[in-house]
């Protein structure tokens, strides 16, 4: 394991599942925490997170979670960010650093500056670009981080140290760590993760509305496994960011519905070439991204 310089005497992670559970677990593993506390809603998942040995121990009131902490990460979906907020606020020490996990990051900059107010500048926006089509802290891992991108959008109150702190700790837990704007981060990740996400769980949606005798999905092959399998993710967490990130999301939809409407008039007008062409440039851009 890689030496780093992140240490924290007290971690507290707002909502164990597979995200803050992955990253209790990867600090862990490097000793970088001298004690991680987990607070959530279901006092029964928090007890299974320290059945797993992903956090010390638990609290469900957010302030008392927070008490004494100097790392705070908020791993809750977008449109839980105020609430939360507003609850860890009284309990937040004066030397703490607070970042978050979610994947859009406009909304969540408004929503920490509106409710921490002065104290906006301990907060470190971050986005781990990791995850599985699992959620819950049962499917989280150690491993979910390494060598995957972490992208930090500071805006220009944020506290350069407190940014530099948040840095070694992604990298501590194994990730490869960027910078972007915030504006920038919503652009790219709505085309590249939003986008796919509610490509998936369309098709299958509409796909169960033609299914009356089930023949589609007994006759399903493995494309259609691979090309939906991120519909089983948490229906919740991707209302959530699609909402909260509806102006980027919407403009890249758009793009999408164009180049899709093209298309149907390739098939539809038997232009074999036009369809070649789009399939051509497809396979080339997809091969070049995995090799």
């Amino acid at each position: 394991m890689t030496t780093h310089s992140f240490s924290s005497k007290r971690l507290t992670i707002i909502g164990v599942g597979l995200i803050g559970g992955s990253l209790a677990r990867a600090l862990r593993r490097v000793n970088a925490c001298g004690e991680i506390v987990g607070c959530g809603r279901d006092e029964a998942h928090l007890k299974r997170a320290v059945e797993l040995g992903v956090i010390d121990r638990y609290e469900v009131d957010p302030a008392v979670a927070v008490s004494g902490a100097d790392v705070v990460v908020l791993a809750v979906p977008l449109r839980a960010m105020a609430t939360v907020l507003s609850q860890i606020a009284p309990g937040l020490a004066a030397d703490v650093v607070i970042t978050d996990v979610g994947s859009a990051k406009g909304c969540v900059v408004e929503a920490v500056r509106s409710v921490l107010a002065e104290r906006f500048c301990d907060f470190v926006p971050g986005h781990p670009i990791a995850g599985t089509e699992k959620s819950g802290v049962e499917a989280s891992f150690a491993e979910l981080f390494d060598n995957r991108s972490v992208i930090l959008t500071p805006v220009e109150e944020t506290d350069s140290n407190k940014c530099a702190r948040i840095r070694t700790m992604w990298e501590a837990a194994g990730a490869n760590v960027s910078e972007m704007a915030a504006l920038h981060h919503d652009e790219v990740l709505a085309a590249t993760s939003h986008l796919p996400h509610l490509l998936a769980f369309s098709l299958v949606n509409t796909l169960a509305s033609l299914d009356e005798r089930k023949e589609i999905f007994d006759y399903a092959a493995g494309g259609f496994r691979d090309f939906t399998r991120i519909a089983s993710s948490d229906p919740v967490m991707w209302r959530d960011i699609c909402m909260e990130n509806r102006d980027a999301l919407l403009e890249v939809l758009a793009h999408f519905n164009n180049g899709l409407k093209q298309l149907e008039e390739a098939v539809h007008d038997n232009d074999g070439e036009a369809v070649l062409n789009v399939f051509t440039r497809a396979k080339v851009t997809r091969d070049r991204f995995c090799g």
